[in-house]
């Protein structure tokens, strides 16, 4: 399988953020030295990419299509400071605002940090707070959307206000004591259709696991809590900002059972299939990507998890009650019941795996 169920809509921000290169409101830098946080793929990048750009992108399938089109991932020996920061802010405020704090500290003096966001995602209030942060901002509108940008004297800049928003992307516990941080799925609690799909989990559940779209781990924790045969979990998620605070809680999990389960966490699509085979797999399916409903995704999991089972293995998911998972469960199970029905959401077991 490929990415190809991601959404490959036009993208006005990233369309917005050339906008003032344009209109001559700006220059490209003459050094050339560009860095561009949580790019995305697209045409008018392509275009406009130079040699020296370097892209940071946390979501996996948005990597890969950066690295696909050519253009060059950061790495460990990009961490100096370049003439132009570039930056599509995410929709949750503190995310973004930790991203803020990161551009200031990546941008050399005298260079500019430039940011797009859709009208329709908080564009004011994302332009007020880069204002907070680094004083004036030059702003214009297009696509729909808010472009602004600045160029920060560093000494004018809010020293404490900067590391208190950089502060915010550190692993931190949540409300319910897992490990979180902002940004992630259901970051700040425990997901009710996850907390639904761990309640259902039997005991007998054993072996070695997979845990699809783990997010923070809170899957794999109840498995280690709930079921003492399981032997080993690999944790797969797209979202490389979750898989540190993945790790501390099932550190948390192994230490609070006074057991030890073979643990790792993988940085991976899981709509490209997996290399591995297992006796259980435990997902809470993603079925969108912002505000775009893709039932597609969820789909896709389901097949992966088909190909990974072994022949006696089980699959346990929860899912939105709409979501039409059951026809593409039935193509690839022989035996699938719906465990329970509650607040929106229903839990499935699925066995037998066709050959």
């Amino acid at each position: 399988m490929t990415s190809a169920v991601f959404s490959t809509a036009p993208d006005a921000a990233l369309e917005a953020l050339f906008v003032p290169f344009e209109t001559g409101a700006l220059a490209w830098p003459a050094d050339g030295r560009v860095l561009f946080l949580r790019a995305r793929d697209g045409f008018r990048l392509r275009e406009m990419a130079r040699p020296g750009w370097v892209c940071e992108q946390s979501f996996k399938p948005f990597a890969e299509a950066l690295q696909r089109s050519g253009l060059r991932l950061a790495e460990h020996g990009d961490a100096g400071r370049f003439s132009l920061v570039m930056l599509l802010p995410p929709r949750q405020r503190d995310e973004a605002r930790a991203l803020f704090a990161q551009a200031l500290e990546r941008v050399a003096p005298g260079g500019v940090v430039l940011a797009a966001v859709p009208n329709a995602e908080g564009a004011k209030s994302a332009e007020g707070d880069l204002m907070r942060l680094a004083g004036a901002v030059q702003q214009l509108s297009k696509h729909k959307c808010r472009v602004f940008w600045t160029s920060p004297l560093h000494e004018r800049v809010d020293g404490e206000l900067l590391a208190s928003w950089r502060a915010f992307d550190a692993p931190q516990r949540n409300d319910a004591g897992y490990v979180s941080r902002p940004g992630l799925f259901a970051w700040d609690r425990v997901d009710a259709a996850s907390a639904l799909l761990a309640d259902h989990l039997p005991a007998d559940l054993a072996g070695h696991v997979a845990d699809l779209g783990a997010g923070y781990g809170y899957l794999s924790t109840q498995l280690i809590r709930r079921c003492p045969a399981v032997t080993a979990i690999d944790l797969y998620e797209a979202e490389a900002r979750a898989l540190e605070p993945a790790r501390l809680n099932l550190e948390d999990a192994q230490r609070e059972s006074d057991r030890h389960v073979e643990v790792a966490l993988h940085w991976h699509d899981v709509t490209q299939g997996l290399g591995h085979r297992y006796d259980v797999i435990v997902s809470n399916p993603p079925f969108h990507q912002g505000r775009e409903d893709l039932p597609a995704l969820g789909r896709a999991f389901i097949q992966t998890a088909a190909e990974a089972l072994r022949p006696h293995g089980r699959l346990w998911l929860v899912a939105n009650r709409h979501l039409p998972y059951e026809a593409t469960l039935a193509s690839r199970f022989a035996d699938v019941r719906t465990v329970t029905v509650q607040e929106g959401f229903k839990v499935i077991e699925a066995r037998g795996v066709h050959a």
